[in-house]
């Protein structure tokens, strides 16, 4: 079954959510995307891609913000995520840098029901050897507490 899909954790604009994300992506752009890709489990080095292409759709970013968009079931679109990347290129490294923060910090919920084990296995049985004088236990092939009768059948 599909999970609803969610909003981004903070607005495009929310850098007054994560002062330190804001600083950040402001004062060393290029690092702050290099971290987020790191963050994300891709190459560190993947966002200088973008730096190559200058004022085309900048590859890394948008690719990284439609994996994120993806992996987490946030709502957008393909071409939203092109006009982002393009025009606010800085607003979306910082938005997805907070997004995987909440993520990492965020809460996993597992369900784990409790399942009964129950052993079917018979408890084992011990034989006693017949002991010479003893009685109904001195018969060959008798035990104790009437496990094996078979002597009394055969006698």
């Amino acid at each position: 079954m599909e999970q609803p899909l969610t909003d981004w954790d903070t607005g495009l604009f929310d850098c007054c959510e994560d002062a330190s994300t804001c600083c950040y992506g402001f004062w060393c752009g290029p690092c702050l995307a290099c971290t987020v890709s790191e963050m994300f489990g891709e190459n560190r080095c993947l966002p200088l891609c973008d730096i190559c292409f200058d004022y085309i759709v900048p590859p890394a970013a948008l690719s990284l913000r439609v994996a994120i968009r993806r992996k987490y079931g946030i709502k957008g679109s393909l071409c939203k995520d092109i006009v982002v990347s393009c025009c606010c290129t800085r607003c979306a490294w910082c938005q997805m840098h907070r997004e995987l923060k909440y993520r990492k910090n965020s809460p996993v919920i597992i369900n784990l029901q409790v399942q009964t084990v129950v052993n079917m296995q018979p408890p084992s049985m011990m034989a006693v050897p017949p002991t010479a004088g003893s009685g109904f236990n001195s018969r060959p092939g008798v035990f104790l507490h009437g496990v094996c009768m078979l002597s009394l059948c055969i006698h």
